[in-house]
């Protein structure tokens, strides 16, 4: 995923992200009949594990500083991602788990919430360093449980991605030999070594079929004021990472959507024509950021171009990008949140009192984690997805083609099978398209849930505390089944 992007400035009187998530929380269980005892359990995170240690780069000793955290563990193992980044502390990294439990309530993956980070920067270290960096990191991990198949399993993050996963992963079957089920240790992993078709577009594609379940229903659009589909429909991405940049690509070329801004740590570029997504992510690949990319214009005060009008606004980056400092300006008729908390618990209520309707984050990027399941049941289960059934499929619709070209062949002129028919309909599912079919029902099913509390409840009023209920809802009865 994308290195780090600089830190927005949050004004001094904002409260942390920690903070927000509690805020956030509490507005939601305030509409719950929650005995207070349970209210504070989940609340609550379980345990943080800081981590010390050192690594002998380019002739000294130099000292790291990670963390995993667990915030609940209603349902095991905990999944959450590992990022790499100088700015992660400990109240990060306990906000990102929390919004991790709630997260895979919501989309019904069977995990608790948890989450890692390491204070470094990828930049300043060759492949190799990494490699020493991150295998060291995760060696003191594993040795506490705090990585393993059924308890505690990672994924990429901000800074981190299947190159580092797959380090991990060997590294745990190092540490763990007789581990049958090591593999589904982390997930986000090369598809050559254990990994799942569909996995580095999950989050970006999960943003998309998101989009497309909330246009597909009048009364939402009309509260955003929006109508119609997504063709034509203006888009700002903040953040052309992995996330930022498969959400705008899918859009642009699958959906018809407009990308008119695109915002990066160098600025930021603005065409009211339309941006080319794949041009703009080459251009950034070779020279580092968007300075210089022709066809567009240029500014280095990319927070700017957050404010500029447009149908459906993506902070794609970081947490709290929208904040009290600029909320009053931001003009975008609808947000989705594909990074984890870019609008701060002040900046919410400033955009909520304006009408602008916002798609949490809890659901918008849970295409990530939806996936990061897929790929754990195929490595606990040793087969991939569609080996036993794809070809069986294919004989059962060839039946019903050879039946077709016998009526084709009947009524001559009359009637006939498109040209393309044929090869379509033969082709039995393979592991990406089950990915992606399984993907985008948990989208739907997941915003149908939050959606039926949005409009039948008078006194929830957006789909942040909608998602909210939904998700402590189904972590209540977990506790409850649990006897707690």
């Amino acid at each position: 995923m994308s290195i780090a992007k600089s830190r927005p400035v949050v004004p001094l009187n904002e409260p942390t992200f920690r903070q927000s998530v509690d805020l956030m929380y509490n507005r939601a269980v305030a509409l719950m009949d929650l005995p207070p005892g349970l209210e504070e359990k989940i609340r609550v995170c379980n345990a943080t594990y800081t981590v010390r240690f050192g690594v002998r780069l380019r002739g000294k000793i130099q000292t790291f500083t990670g963390y995993r955290s667990v915030h609940s563990e209603h349902m095991e193992p905990v999944k959450g991602g590992i990022r790499f980044a100088t700015s992660v502390n400990q109240d990060e990294v306990e906000a990102l788990a929390a919004l991790m439990t709630y997260k895979c309530a919501l989309v019904e993956t069977p995990f608790g919430g948890s989450k890692g980070g390491l204070c470094v920067d990828p930049r300043q270290y060759d492949e190799h360093e990494m490699e020493q960096i991150t295998r060291r990191f995760a060696y003191e991990l594993i040795k506490r449980d705090l990585i393993n198949p059924s308890q505690n399993v990672p994924a990429p993050d901000m800074g981190t991605s299947e190159r580092e996963m797959a380090w991990i992963a060997d590294q745990y079957r190092r540490m763990n030999t007789t581990d049958i089920n090591g593999n589904a240790c982390v997930t986000g992993k090369p598809t050559n070594a254990g990994g799942i078709q569909g996995r580095t577009e999950a989050t970006g594609r999960g943003v998309q079929y998101a989009l497309k379940e909330f246009f597909r229903h009048p009364e939402d659009k009309a509260k955003a004021g929006l109508d119609g589909d997504l063709d034509g429909k203006t888009v700002i991405v903040q953040g052309l990472g992995n996330v930022g940049y498969h959400a705008a690509k899918f859009l642009q070329e699958e959906d018809g959507a407009r990308v008119i801004g695109i915002i990066e740590r160098d600025g930021a570029l603005f065409n009211p024509a339309g941006l080319n997504v794949e041009a703009v992510h080459q251009w950034i690949a070779k020279h580092g950021g968007v300075t210089g990319y022709p066809d567009a214009n240029h500014t280095a005060e990319g927070a700017a171009v957050l404010e500029e009008e447009c149908d459906i606004l993506i902070p794609a980056a970081l947490e709290g990008v929208i904040n009290l400092g600029n909320a009053h300006r931001i003009k975008a008729a609808m947000i989705i949140e594909a990074a984890n908390g870019p609008i701060t618990a002040g900046a919410d209520d400033i955009l909520r009192e304006k009408g602008t309707v916002i798609v949490p984050d809890m659901y918008a990027n849970a295409g990530g984690v939806t996936v990061s399941y897929f790929e754990w049941v195929k490595n606990l289960s040793h087969i991939r997805f569609g080996r036993m059934q794809r070809r069986q499929e294919e004989s059962r619709h060839e039946l019903i083609v050879r039946e077709l070209e016998r009526l084709d062949r009947y009524l001559g002129d009359a009637w006939s099978m498109s040209p393309d028919f044929k090869s379509k309909y033969l082709r039995g599912a393979g592991e990406l398209e089950l990915v992606r079919s399984g993907l985008d029902d948990t989208m739907r099913i997941a915003y149908q849930s939050m959606r039926e509390v949005w409009h039948s409840r008078p006194d929830v009023t957006d789909l942040r505390t909608a998602a909210f209920i939904v998700a402590i809802g189904r972590v209540a009865a977990s506790y409850r089944a649990k006897g707690l």
